[in-house]
C-alpha cells in the first residue's frame, strides 16, 4: 500500500454521490453514459463537483468513470482510442480539482487521494441491472469488458482503484482475478439487497471470500446499499476478513426507479448523521456516501470523523 495512503488518519472521509451534484448543475444524465457523458460534454461540471466534496471535507474523491467503458463510448460514436482517452480524463479532472483545492488553501498539505471508479457490467447496460446483478453476459464477455478499462485506469495516475457497486458474485470473482497483480491498492464494495446477500441473491460471505486474500485488495465493504443494512455488513466483513479495512458508503435509503431514472422515498440529513456516528463507532475505516448523498452530508461526516480522531 502506498505511503501516501498510510499517512491518512483513520477513519478516512470519502466523497458522496457525483450524479446528484451534476444534475443540480443542470447536467442531463438521462442517457446510457450517465455521468460519463460529462467527461466529453461538460468536464468542468465534474471538476466543480469534485471541488465541492473536497471543500466539504472529503479525503478521497472518486472519478466519473463508474459507468464509463470502451464499449459504451464506442456505442456512443467514439473510437476505442477516444474512449480510453476519456477514461484517462476522468482521473485528470479529479487531479485538477485536487490541485485547485490546494491552491485555494495555499498549501501543499492536501492529502486527498483520487480513486478511479470501476462499476459493474450492469452500469454499462443502463437498464437497472446494476441493482439486480442479473445479466446474461458470459464469463468471457465480462472478463473482456473489464480488462481494457482496468488496464487503462491502473495506468492513469490514480492513487487507488475502486471496484464498486458490485451486485453479482460471478463478476466479483472475475474482477478479483483481474486485479490480483495490479500494484495500486484496490477496494471492493458490494451492492447488497440485505445484510446477508448481494443483489443477485449470492451469499455475502461468498463475495467476501472471493476477494479477501487478493494481494492488491486492502478494503472490503458495501455501497449503494440501504443504510439499515450497513452495520451488519460491516460486522460480517470484520469477522470474515479481519486483515482488511472496512469501507462503507451507503445511499440515502431512497429507491431508484430505472424506468424513470428517478429516486423515490425520503432522505433526511439528521438520519444520515445519526447512522454515520454509529458506523464510526463500530469501526468503519473509510466512510462516505453514494447516491443522493451530497456535500452537506460529507461536511457533517467530516466533523464526526474529526471528533472520533480526537477521542
Amino acid at each position: 500500500m502506498p505511503n501516501k495512503f498510510e499517512k491518512l488518519a483513520f477513519p478516512v472521509v470519502l466523497d458522496g454521490g457525483l450524479s446528484n451534484l451534476l444534475e443540480a448543475r443542470g447536467c442531463d444524465l438521462k442517457q446510457n453514459l450517465w455521468c460519463a457523458e460529462m467527461l466529453r460534454s461538460n468536464p468542468e461540471a465534474i471538476v466543480d463537483a469534485h471541488l465541492a466534496y473536497l471543500r466539504a471535507g472529503a479525503e478521497i474523491i472518486t472519478t466519473a468513470s463508474y459507468q464509463a467503458s470502451i464499449p459504451g463510448f464506442v456505442e456512443a460514436g467514439l473510437s476505442a482510442a477516444q474512449g480510453e482517452a476519456l477514461l484517462q480524463r476522468s482521473v485528470e479532472l479529479a487531479d485538477r480539482a485536487r490541485k485547485l483545492f490546494r491552491d485555494e488553501r495555499n498549501s501543499d498539505g492536501c492529502k486527498a487521494l483520487v480513486a478511479a471508479s470501476i462499476g459493474p457490467y450492469g452500469a454499462y447496460l443502463a437498464d437497472g441491472s446494476e441493482y439486480t446483478g442479473n445479466y446474461s453476459a458470459t464469463d468471457a464477455e465480462l472478463r473482456e469488458f473489464h480488462c481494457a478499462r482496468l488496464r487503462c485506469l491502473a495506468q492513469s495516475g490514480a492513487d487507488l482503484l475502486a471496484i464498486e457497486t458490485q451486485p453479482c458474485l460471478r463478476e466479483i470473482a472475475i474482477l478479483a482475478d483481474l486485479v490480483a497483480d495490479i500494484e495500486l491498492p484496490v477496494w471492493v464494495s458490494f451492492c447488497c439487497r440485505d445484510a446477508n446477500h448481494l443483489h443477485d441473491g449470492s451469499p455475502l460471505g461468498a463475495a467476501i471470500a472471493a476477494v479477501k486474500d487478493v494481494k492488491s485488495v486492502f478494503a472490503i465493504g458495501a455501497n449503494c446499499t440501504a443504510p439499515a443494512h450497513i452495520s451488519e455488513i460491516m460486522q460480517r466483513v470484520k469477522q470474515e476478513a479481519p486483515d482488511q479495512r472496512v469501507i462503507v458508503y451507503p445511499n440515502s435509503g431512497e429507491i431508484y426507479d430505472a424506468s424513470t431514472g428517478t429516486w423515490r422515498g425520503l432522505s433526511e440529513l439528521s438520519v444520515f448523521e445519526r447512522m454515520a456516528a454509529e458506523w464510526i463507532g463500530e469501526g468503519a475505516d473509510i466512510i462516505g456516501g453514494c447516491c443522493r448523498i451530497g456535500p452537506a452530508h460529507i461536511a457533517l461526516l467530516r466533523k464526526q470523523v474529526e471528533a472520533a480522531r480526537r477521542s
